[in-house]
């Protein structure tokens, strides 16, 4: 009887083949670029199509006429010769200035004051903060409106209080060159507390309890405290809400329009309504976007310092 004997066969384990690196790296870059095409596109569409149209036509002959027409020839720089030889236009960039200035500082210090104020407990606290941002939620035109009602010479409510208590009840704060641009910008700050109060009481909020607690023992008085341990920690958020201030009260038009059309004597007149009235009353809309373009221009600048200040700051 034979027997027969089968040889083993030994098994070898089939090993996977590396994914190639180049193809792994080309991947993962599309899948980037699927993910922020997107933004990109939106960019580019709503943000970088209409700013490039606005400076190709200030370099035009851009008028009622030719818009129909389609057909606006390139004049060169006169757009931007007659808008800077325009004694208007440094009338305009001054009080822009002014009104920025003064609308920021004043929203962002009595902000500030009443995040300080409401970060203590107390009863009311949230019905009173809640009413404190009526302003905000308000429409700019209707404040606009009720505030030209309210601050009318003749009839308004604030010179007839005046005129109760003995303080003089013919102020005419629309109407005179000198007090239009006060008032203007008093109204801006009573419109903007509220952004800045909610912004910097939610980074009062972030403030660790135990700084205040470690300098009540040391025996830290309160400007002593507020200065070491609350503006410190403070300094992030307030560069947010000095930055989003200033992008949003630099371009001010409808607030402006409702309260005084730019006038008295164009003591009021801003960059905003410059470029409003040059597009849409004078139809010159080259000289129009000549003005639109130094807005973009100063909010640009006003970013890169923002952005190098950041950078400088998280180092």
């Amino acid at each position: 009887m034979s027997t027969t004997t089968v040889a083993a066969v030994p098994l070898t384990k089939k090993t996977a083949k590396p994914p190639n690196p180049a193809r792994v790296r080309r991947r993962r870059r599309l899948a980037q670029w699927g993910f922020i095409a997107p933004a990109v596109i939106f960019m580019a569409l709503f943000f970088g199509y209409p700013l490039v149209r606005n400076i190709v036509m200030s370099f035009q002959d851009y008028s009622p006429s030719t818009f129909f027409t389609g057909e606006s020839p390139f004049n060169g720089t006169d757009n931007w010769s007659k808008v800077f030889n325009d004694e208007l236009f440094g009338k305009a960039l001054w009080h822009t200035v002014l009104f920025t200035i003064g609308s920021l500082i004043g929203q962002f210090c009595i902000g500030l004051g009443l995040a300080v104020f409401f970060n203590r407990r107390f009863p009311l606290n949230g019905v009173l903060r809640s009413l404190i941002l009526l302003p905000w939620l308000v429409p700019m035109v209707v404040s606009g409106v009720v505030w030209r009602r309210i601050l009318d010479q003749d009839t308004g409510v604030l010179n007839s209080f005046l005129g109760t208590i003995g303080l003089g009840g013919d102020t005419p704060w629309l109407t005179s060159t000198s007090m239009a641009l006060v008032s203007v910008i008093l109204v801006n700050i009573w419109i903007g507390i509220p952004f800045n109060m909610v912004i910097l009481y939610g980074g009062l909020q972030e403030v660790p309890k135990e700084l205040y607690e470690a300098a009540s023992l040391d025996g830290a008085s309160a400007w002593r405290t507020f200065r070491s341990i609350t503006l410190p920690m403070l300094r992030p958020v307030i560069t947010v809400v000095l930055v989003l201030g200033f992008m949003s009260t630099v371009k001010i038009l409808d607030l402006i329009l409702a309260l005084t059309d730019g006038g008295p004597a164009d003591s009021t007149q801003t960059l905003g309504t410059l470029t409003y009235q040059n597009s849409f009353v004078q139809l010159d809309f080259g000289a129009g976007a000549v003005v639109g373009n130094i807005l973009i221009l100063i909010s640009a600048v006003f970013a890169v310092f923002y952005l190098r200040a950041n950078r400088n700051e998280g180092k």
